[in-house]
């Protein structure tokens, strides 16, 4: 291809480049949760299904259905932090926590993924409640109503919390401060699974 060919379709897509949008300026970065106990590289958990527990994405309201952080602004009104921005929905996110904590805490077999053919009796499911920041205490504040369903014939339910206070309302500090909530809420509802 000849040189004037080339500069020609690389000045027609530049043109091009510039006549498309795909929405929104992307964030600088994403917020993610990171689990604070991991199951080291390597390591094999086995197990009959009878044993094995099912963690099921939570169920959540809809301030929580999206990729925001909500702010609980005062008793009825909710705004979302600028800037903060989750990778995936909190649900999920908090899904494969808790599924990591358990797996980490206990060495038990854990399905934490949708697969219909491996859905063991003992199932961990509920609801996100809270999972943002409250301005009125400048904290954030993550709480999950646990259900356990223990082999199809017993259920149990206990809600978990966990408050971070003193922090920023800022993108940065409340990522953090939400992950280390999580993590104690995935690592109190990890100690009851057993």
């Amino acid at each position: 291809m000849s040189k004037i060919k080339i500069a020609a379709a690389v000045g027609a897509t530049a043109l091009l480049a510039g006549c498309i949008s795909f929405g929104a300026e992307p964030p600088e970065s994403l917020l993610n949760l990171t689990a604070a106990r991991t199951v080291a590289a390597g390591t094999t958990i086995n197990g009959d299904m009878t044993q094995a527990i099912a963690v099921v994405e939570p169920e959540a309201p809809a301030k929580l259905a999206v990729t925001r952080v909500p702010v609980q602004i005062d008793d009825t009104n909710v705004a979302y932090v600028k800037d903060a921005v989750w990778v995936d929905r909190p649900t999920r996110l908090f899904r494969r926590l808790l599924g990591e904590t358990i797996r980490a805490r206990s060495g038990r077999l854990v399905i934490d993924n949708d697969d219909a053919a491996l859905t063991p009796t003992n199932q961990l499911r509920g609801s996100l409640i809270d999972f943002g920041y409250d301005a009125r205490t400048a904290s954030v504040v993550v709480t999950f109503d646990a259900v356990r369903d223990v082999n199809g014939t017993q259920v149990m339910t206990r809600r978990f919390s966990s408050t971070v206070p003193g922090i920023a309302a800022e993108a940065a500090p409340i990522g953090a401060a939400l992950n280390q909530a999580a993590n104690d809420v995935a690592g109190q509802v990890a100690d009851w699974v057993g």
